[in-house]
């Protein structure tokens, strides 16, 4: 799965055109290197998300399609 696509099914951030802009002003890297929108995602990557105050690093746990705002949560555990 696209990294844009995973930032906004996981609900890191909400909506997939933040998520694109993001990667495109190198503020998101995937462990340790910065990373483009089109990234192909795997689990036990190591996102790290530099926007706001305090940068928030994950894993992945999970990559799914399609998730409900409940299960958003498990696709990554902060780091």
């Amino acid at each position: 799965m696209r990294l844009d696509k995973y930032l906004k099914v996981s609900r890191l951030i909400k909506r997939r055109t933040v998520a694109n802009e993001a990667c495109d002003a190198e503020k998101v890297t995937v462990n340790g290197k910065v990373a483009r929108a089109s990234y192909d995602v795997k689990v036990n990557d190591i996102i790290e998300i530099n926007i706001g105050k305090s940068p928030l690093k994950v894993k992945v746990l999970k990559v799914v399609e399609v998730v409900g705002k409940d299960g958003a949560s498990e696709l990554y555990e902060v780091v």
